[in-house]
């Protein structure tokens, strides 16, 4: 059984050695393990340092792409490579590479498809109490619309089977995290959650310039994305509200006709009438929208065999390049 630890890179020269050298190269039950590194357009020593430190496999961006590309063409890659668990990390060396064994363990015993690693966050020192309380609430909000139980939906530090890699689709451009536990629990994907430990920070996040800029575009991908796998939840919801509004201003105008006032609130008729009207294209879209989502399934389904079907025919073979440039 073949594990790859894929690392997404951005100018991490500092501590991508360090990151990958605390990574373990044996584990019980796996008979390989290699690590893939992303390098998402470094303009640093990055691909030096990760060579030296014995990265198996390098990717190369010529200019950077995002987190959610470089993840996605790391998943693609290890697939290729005839990888078996994926496990996922930060180049920053956040998490612990010891914990590996720890986070693939579900996997291992068939109890989880995909298993992510809590960092428990109320335990780490350098979050402030603000960021602290979002992160609960973000990782609450993705709970109940993935229908999963992890604490922490942020971490960057999962593993995956090949089952569930083949599956992943990310067409956000921020980031991968919330937008794969949506999809894992939409696709019915087992997904466990193990403790993991944390090293001291070692810079700030890349990811957003600001606790703001982070809320806002994680609500903006949630709800992009929810909408993609349950539109017609979403475009009813919308569309009942419009037309609950029109049943309210229309009671209104019938109250004022009863007691033979209604002559002066025609205008309540009126906009009575647009909330119905818009009301109800709503859910029309939102039956279009349906219709569409049941064709991006079959298309996943699709994509899926591809997938399957390209990695089989790399595998016959034999990639055993140590690093390639996309």
């Amino acid at each position: 059984m073949k594990l790859i630890v894929q690392i997404p890179c951005l100018n991490e020269e500092e501590t991508v050695g360090e990151t990958i050298r605390d990574i373990p190269r044996e584990i019980p039950s796996i008979d390989r393990v290699e690590v893939l590194v992303i390098d998402d357009g470094s303009t640093d020593r990055t691909r030096e340092v990760a060579t030296a430190a014995g990265a198996d496999h390098i990717i190369s961006f010529t200019n950077r792409k995002g987190l959610a590309r470089a993840f996605s063409a790391g998943i693609d890659t290890a697939l290729k490579l005839g990888a078996d668990i994926i496990v996922n990390t930060d180049a920053d060396n956040q998490y612990r590479g010891a914990d590996i064994p720890k986070l693939i363990a579900p996997i291992l015993k068939k109890e989880a498809d995909i298993v992510v690693g809590d960092r428990e966050v109320e335990k780490i020192k350098h979050f402030s109490p603000v960021k602290k309380y979002f992160q609960r609430l973000g990782s609450w909000a993705v709970r109940k619309l993935s229908n999963t139980s992890v604490p922490d939906a942020a971490s960057g530090f999962r593993a995956y089977n090949r089952d569930a890699a083949f599956s992943l689709n990310v067409v956000s451009d921020f980031s991968y995290t919330l937008e794969t536990l949506i999809q894992a629990g939409k696709g019915s994907f087992a997904v466990g959650h193990v403790p993991i430990r944390t090293n001291p920070q070692t810079r700030p996040s890349r990811l957003f310039t600001g606790m703001y800029s982070y809320i806002k575009r994680s609500v903006i991908t949630l709800i992009r994305i929810y909408t993609m796998y349950e539109p017609l939840k979403v475009f009813t919801m919308i569309g009942s509200l419009g037309i609950f509004l029109g049943v309210i201003i229309s009671a209104r105008f019938l109250y004022f006709l009863i007691i033979a006032e209604g002559r002066g609130h025609v205008q309540s008729l009126i906009f009575a009438a647009i909330f119905f009207i818009v009301g109800f294209q709503i859910l029309v879209i939102g039956l279009l929208a349906d219709t569409i989502a049941a064709n991006r399934k079959l298309t996943e389904n699709v994509l899926y065999r591809v997938k399957k079907l390209e990695s089989r025919r790399e595998n016959e073979q034999d990639p055993s390049s140590p690093s390639s440039d996309v």
